[in-house]
Parts: structure tokens; sequence; C-alpha cells
């Protein structure tokens, strides 16, 4: 059950998630002992404060759901979710470039966010994941993203924001461990609601899973 609990990352993106569900999300990973909480960027402060003291960290969004965003702005919605206490950051890379074989740009956008992650100084280290949205590219571009994101200086690659189509799969997730290598981190997000789900993920190569699933998979496992 702790094994399980120590790889989820316990997520609250929907549009109409209110400062309740915000607390109940905190209070569970507080009782479960989850990985970290992800929450929308205007939520961090509540999160920060309702998770004081538990060392469970808080993760938020840049430029979610599309990626569509000016690299600026997703530079500085890390930035600002950061100073109030973020040490995660989930930034959605720009599909659009990735279509236009921009690849240099796309790059050069995951840096920026990366660079905005790296200026609290060596004392705070922040972690950056960056979704690429796998349901909308073909194979090759899931690789060559995957690649890139490593390449870029992120510290894992993440399946899919779970808002445009199917979510995690384990093919998927074996193609981007095929890309990346061992030893880069995997995150597998979207769509993940049971246990079996998980553990598919796991065995294909991931090594957190996002779900706004978390407290019933850990009620599932007892």
């Amino acid at each position: 059950m702790e094994e399980i609990a120590k790889i989820i990352d316990h997520t609250a993106l929907a549009a109409e998630a209110g400062a309740g569900a915000i607390t109940r999300l905190c209070g569970e990973a507080k009782e479960y002992g989850f990985r970290s909480v992800v929450v929308q960027p205007c939520r961090v402060s509540l999160a920060v404060e309702a998770l004081s003291g538990s060392g469970i960290p808080v993760g938020t969004v840049a430029g979610f759901p599309f990626g569509a965003a000016e690299t600026e702005i997703k530079a500085e919605e890390a930035s600002l979710a950061i100073g109030r206490g973020a040490t995660e950051i989930d930034m959605v890379i720009n599909v659009g470039w990735i279509k236009d074989g921009r690849w240099e740009q796309v790059a050069a956008d995951i840096r920026e966010v990366g660079e905005a992650c790296r200026s609290r100084g060596p004392d705070r280290k922040v972690i950056l994941k960056v979704i690429i949205e796998a349901c909308l590219l073909t194979d090759d571009e899931k690789g060559r993203a995957a690649a890139v994101v490593k390449e870029a200086g992120a510290d894992y690659v993440k399946t899919s924001t779970g808002y445009l189509g199917p979510g995690a799969n384990p093919r998927d997730v074996a193609l981007m461990r095929k890309a990346v290598g061992p030893g880069f981190g995997i995150k597998a997000s979207g769509g993940i609601r049971t246990l079996a789900q998980a553990k598919e993920l796991l065995n294909a190569g991931a090594d957190i899973i996002g779900t706004s699933a978390g407290a019933a998979i850990m009620n599932e496992h007892v």
C-alpha cells in the first residue's frame, strides 16, 4: 500500500474544483502518504498551507491544457507558482510546434520554463515535468518529443493532460521509455482510475502515476 502511495501525484485540476475539493485532496494526501498533490495555479497557496509540515510537495501546471501560450507566459506562470510554494511544475509542450516540425522552438520553450524552475537556486529543487499529449502525436512524434524533453533538461516526460483525448496507455509509456532510456522520469497520467491500470503502466516503464482517483485506488488496494 505504501509503495503505491509513494508514486501517486494526487490531482485536482478540474475547472470546477473549489476550495473544499483542494482541502479534501490535501487531507487524502496526508492520510495515504501520496507522493505529491497537483492543483490549479490559483490553488497553490491553499494547498501549501493545507500541507504545511507534512513534507508532501505541491505541484501545479503551466500552459495547461493546450500548451499554446507564449513561452514567456509559461515561464512566468511557473515562476509565480514557485513563489507561492510550488516545488513541481507540469508544463504542456507546444503540440502545434511539433506538428510544424519546429523542434528547436519546442526545446527552447521547455528550457525557458526550466530556467524559471532553477532560478530559486540549488537549495530549492523544483521538478519540471513536460506533458507531450501523446494522443495527438504520431509514434515518431511521441518518441522525438520524449527525447527533446530529456535533452532540454526537464526531469520527467508525461503522457497526457487527460483533457484532450484518451489518457495514458502502456504502449505509449513503453515507447517513451525506449526514447529516453533507463533512469529518466516518466509520468503516466490521464484516465487512470484503478489499481490494475496503475500497475500496468508502471510495468510498461512509468515512474509516477498522476490521477484524481488516488483515494479510490488506495481503498481498492486495501
